[in-house]
């Protein structure tokens, strides 16, 4: 026995130290793949050094003498710093994706490849000029220099994303550039899901009146009744295939990449600041992740002649451009403005011959390509991709589809961004040198998607907007107007060619001394042309007004209050009426409606009732609808404030709270009665029943998910990014949840992902922040520093005085030309 004790205690002392030992000598792997702050290269193509200097909070000063020795650093700089983010955005552009996951992202590839995405960035490469692609090419150079570059002695090169799962990047491409700037289109591309929520609500026997109050328009909106799709497109009536919702779920991963974007921005005049210059402010809304979608840096050029010309702003890794920013005299400011560029066609495919479908002049045969996915683990995946005359064919089980539609039909796709001919980029390089909001305007005509609402300031006082971008022309005749999908075989329907550049809204120095975009609609009862029905609902816009249009000696500070501000003018419209509907009932806890009914309607982290006021809403929803719509809930259980007016309102297009799945006729009180007493007990089983501890903070929190090891455990908790967030989906600080999400259904997924604020009297003293950090290396102090400030709604400067950014500075990399 003593023997075997002391084997053991052998054993253990011996092991112990061994998987210490092996356990530093793996941080120490890792942690040396950490971009140092210092250091040199040599680097073919550069015409003369390049240093790129990284400021106490690591955003890089990139300066050279010429735009593309500059690109070329700004490639090198995204490599070093956030490769593995490039590599998912490339890849899943490409259609990849199971190559490195396996089989749970084969949908999402098949998507992708199925709408050719690379192809179409391949055929825009194409078009391009030879000045335009010798930018690209060289920012390209950058990126595969640090690819070739030799590995630390003892250490990784790459992120540990590469390392744990045996990754190893290949060399870019001009192609690989262009599709991650597409796939911001298909995150911004909304109208597809929408017209897929209408033809469900047809496919369950709704009426127009009744899609109407689930989608209604915004004030102003007079859309055409829609026609009974039922008829028009032969679709069956009642309840939907069954499955339908688990082969929507197909599609989870594809998610990440269709995760839709709002934003705000405003700029204000001279006539109402203290400076008597504009200030602009923006902040886009998007998914979250970490590490964050932006890159922050700023980039000089040095000519020969002693010009300087400076670009200053976000970045996004894998492309060569400053997307939000400002140059040495303007800035700008994005929002999405949620045009209707996308199109699905329902096809009929010919009884007897597959292989064709119909067209207004008879059967026409399918554009026809063999597609094989590899699968990392598995068998190669092998489909057809289709195209019809409207665009190609969408994978029959995308988001259901084929649960309802008609028999014998496919959807095919027509997107604006699917075009051959998108030299949107070109429009982004020649940002470096507009001087005024005039030249800003006339200077975006190559910009085709997504159409973007752009507000503009000069130093010289000029304010104005544009919303570049191709949108369709559709017939007069054609009714459904791009609400839901349309007949393919009938021509009233086919687009009919694209509003003239010089036709799209466009605004100049406005008499209120004032302009702002929230995603909601742009254009007023004069506008000649069709954008969308399906604008975003107002009460961000409206808030901005309240806060923004009357106020005067406007400065930073109070425009970062506006960004930061987080009081829910549309939940101050909903609550009331809900709090009317349970008035006086005896099986509601009195408590929680006294807390609400004096609730300010500031969604503060710190608080409570915003938390009982979300969980209510999440339940009243799913109670108001399950019924009406089963399967269909999951795709639109979200909040909706102006569709919930019209339920809970004195008309609605059909008894949205009676649960007709019951014998008795429940009135609205009774199921927000049932929805309160089901919150109370749900923040009960998730939060305990001590209710001083319920704040809204707890639940709500930013949720800046790694892809892919957000969904792996342990590795989450190192690689997720989470801070407590204020908020909601309605404010202006803007933190949107899942409702469907039953496990963490209040946590923000979809935020404000950058901050900028741009003083036209002083362009050094603008800010900027971004949700994460600098580094996409979870080893590196940089990979989620700004975190709490975002939070806080604080931001950072970037001045351009090189003597003003080195003090602090974190080191200096040199950069020389290959002789």
């Amino acid at each position: 026995m003593r023997r075997i004790i002391k084997g053991l205690l052998w054993i253990v002392f011996s092991l112990i130290p061994i998987a210490l030992l092996a356990s530093v000598l793996a941080y120490i792997w890792f942690a040396r793949s950490v971009t140092p702050a210092t250091g040199e290269a040599t680097l073919a193509g550069l015409s003369a050094p390049v240093s790129i200097t990284r400021d106490g909070n690591a955003v890089p000063h990139i300066s050279g003498s010429s735009v593309e020795d500059v690109l070329t650093a700004l490639g090198f700089v995204h490599a070093q710093e956030r490769l593995w983010q490039m590599e998912m955005n490339r890849v899943a552009g490409q259609g990849r994706l199971s190559e490195i996951f396996g089989d749970k992202t084969v949908s999402t590839d098949r998507f992708i490849r199925s709408i050719s995405l690379y192809e179409s960035a391949e055929s825009s490469v194409a078009a391009l000029d030879a000045e335009d692609r010798g930018k690209i090419d060289a920012y390209v150079r950058g990126i595969n220099a640090f690819i070739e570059s030799a590995p630390p002695s003892f250490g990784s090169k790459y992120s540990p994303e590469f390392v744990i799962l045996g990754h190893a990047p290949e060399k870019w491409t001009a192609a690989d550039v262009i599709v991650t700037l597409n796939l911001m289109s298909v995150s911004l591309g909304a109208n597809i899901d929408d017209e897929v929520l209408r033809l469900k609500f047809a496919r369950l026997g709704m009426s127009d009146a009744e899609i109407t109050d689930l989608e209604p328009p915004v004030a102003g909106d007079t859309p055409p009744p829609l026609p009974d799709l039922r008829q028009i497109l032969g679709l069956s009536s009642g309840t939907l295939k069954a499955g339908a919702s688990d082969f929507e779920r197909r599609y989870a991963s594809l998610n990440d990449v269709m995760s839709t974007g709002a934003s705000n921005n405003w700029v204000v005049g001279g006539a109402r600041t203290a400076t008597g210059k504009p200030i602009l402010a923006n902040d886009p809304h998007l998914g979250l992740s970490a590490p964050g979608i932006w890159y922050l840096a700023h980039l000089q050029v040095k000519g020969k002649d002693g010009a300087v010309k400076n670009l200053v702003g976000v970045t996004l890794p894998g492309a060569p451009l400053v997307l939000l920013g400002r140059n040495d005299r303007l800035g700008w400011g994005f929002t999405n403005t949620g045009s209707d560029v996308q199109d699905l066609f329902v096809e009929r495919i010919n009884p007897a011959n597959p292989n064709e479908y119909q067209t207004p002049q008879g059967f026409r045969p399918f554009d026809k390509k063999r597609v094989d996915i590899k699968v990392k683990g598995g068998s190669n995946v092998s489909f057809d991709r289709l195209v019809t005359r409207h665009g190609p064919v969408l994978p029959a089980d995308y988001r259901g589809l084929d649960h309802y539609m008609p028999d014998g039909t496919v959807a095919a796709l027509s997107w604006t961004a699917l075009a051959g001919d998108d030299k949107t980029i070109s429009a982004g390089l020649r940002l470096w040198d507009f001087a005024t909001v005039s030249d800003f305007q006339n200077g975006m005509q190559d910009f085709i998607t997504p159409m973007q609402s752009i507000v503009i300031a000069d130093v010289d006082g000029s304010i104005g907007m544009i919303a570049p971008g191709r949108v369709p022309v559709r017939d007069p005749a054609n009714q459904i107007m791009g609400r839901a999908p349309s007949p393919g075989w009938d021509a009233i329907y086919d687009w009919k060619g694209f509003i003239p550049y010089g036709e799209l809204p466009r605004v100049n120095n406005p008499a209120e001394n004032v302009l702002a975009t929230a995603n909601t609609k742009i254009v007023d009862a004069n506008y000649p042309h069709f954008l969308t029905f399906d604008w975003d609902e107002p009460w961000r816009l409206e808030r901005i007004k309240t806060l923004v249009y009357g106020a005067n000696q406007q400065t930073l500070e109070t425009n970062r209050k506006v960004q930061g501000d987080v009081h829910s003018n549309g939940y101050a419209a909903l609550l009331p009426v809900m709090l009317q509907a349970i008035k006086d009932r005896p099986d509601v806890d009195q408590g929680v409606v006294t807390q609400l009914s004096g609730w300010n309607f500031v969604e503060d982290r710190t608080r409570t009732e915003p938390l009982l006021f979300n969980a209510w809403l999440r339940i009243a929803i799913k109670r108001i609808l399950e019924d009406d719509l089963g399967d269909a809930l999951p795709s639109y259980w979200q909040a909706h404030i102006t569709a919930m007016l019209r339920w809970l309102g004195p008309s609605p297009a059909r008894d949205w709270c009676d649960d007709r799945r019951t014998p008795e006729k429940e009135s609205c009180g009774d199921i927000l009665a049932l929805s309160l007493q089901d919150a109370v007990r749900d923040l009960e089983t998730r939060l305990g029943s001590d209710r001083k501890s319920w704040t809204w903070g707890v639940l709500h929190y930013a949720y800046g998910a790694h892809r892919p090891f957000s969904q792996v455990s342990p590795l989450e908790r190192l690689f997720n990014i989470t801070v407590p967030a204020s908020g909601g989906a309605f404010t202006l600080d803007r933190g949107k949840s899942s409702y469907g999400d039953e496990i963490n259904p209040y946590r923000v997924t979809h935020g404000t992902s950058y901050r900028g604020l741009f003083d036209l009297a002083d362009l050094d003293r603008s800010t900027y922040i971004q949700t994460t950090g600098q580094s996409g290396n979870v080893f590196s102090s940089n990979y989620r520093d700004f975190a709490e400030k975002w939070a806080n709604t604080e931001a950072i400067t970037i001045p351009t005085d090189e003597a003003v950014y080195q003090d602090g500075l974190l080191g200096i990399w040199r950069l020389k030309p290959q002789k």
